[in-house]
């Protein structure tokens, strides 16, 4: 089995759906979702805790999880988890891209890249700070904000990426309404920024 993980043949699924994105520039794009189980970066606001522990969400062929995403009308996935990049993601993106899927990813940075991505959104977090070969690539830096240190933390990572990177802040959803003046108010003050919110949660959809 270690082997089937380690080339990419296997994922731990903890779910997968058709929905609409909810989150940053592609809100609101129908896509194919598949969170992988499995991380180590331990946000205490993180709302998916139970995709931590890749040990229990079952082991799936990955060509079963490609041939699910083929049949989704919007012929695009976007992957998450957890950190889908603890996995090996190369066969499952060379098996997509045959098919002229669109390939997203959102992922802390804190593991090294496989796969070849059409976008990558980085959501960088300061218990494990983004590798400087991802923050290269991102297309998409969406920073969670909690408080107002996060601003600087926001800044110190937009000063890594490139210069065509999109920038986003968004509000952690249980200190949402204490954060969102200031965050419009930082946004309005620099305009790099952009504020992205967690749609889906007010359209009630996955």
């Amino acid at each position: 089995m270690s082997g089937l993980i380690e080339n990419g043949l296997v994922l731990p699924v903890m779910e997968e759906f058709y929905s609409l994105q909810g989150e940053g520039y592609h809100t609101g794009k129908p896509a194919y979702f598949l969170r992988v189980g499995g991380c180590d970066v331990g946000c205490f606001f993180c709302d998916v805790k139970e995709s931590w522990d890749a040990r229990k969400h079952p082991v799936v062929k990955t060509d079963e999880v490609v041939a699910r995403i083929l049949d989704n009308p919007a012929n695009a996935v976007v992957v998450t988890g957890g950190e889908p990049l603890k996995y090996n993601m190369a066969y499952f993106c060379n098996e997509l891209h045959k098919h002229n899927t669109a390939l997203f990813i959102e992922t802390s940075g804190s593991e090294p890249l496989s796969g070849e991505w059409d976008w990558i959104c980085l959501s960088p977090k300061k218990d494990a700070p983004p590798l400087p070969e991802i923050l290269n690539l991102a297309n998409e830096l969406k920073v969670i904000v909690y408080n107002e240190a996060d601003f600087q933390w926001a800044e110190e990572n937009a000063a890594k990426v490139r210069e065509d990177c999109m920038l986003y802040l968004q509000p952690e959803w249980s200190n949402a309404k204490q954060m969102m003046q200031r965050i419009v108010d930082y946004a309005l003050a620099h305009p790099r920024w952009r504020v992205s919110i967690q749609s889906h949660k007010y359209m009630r959809i996955p």
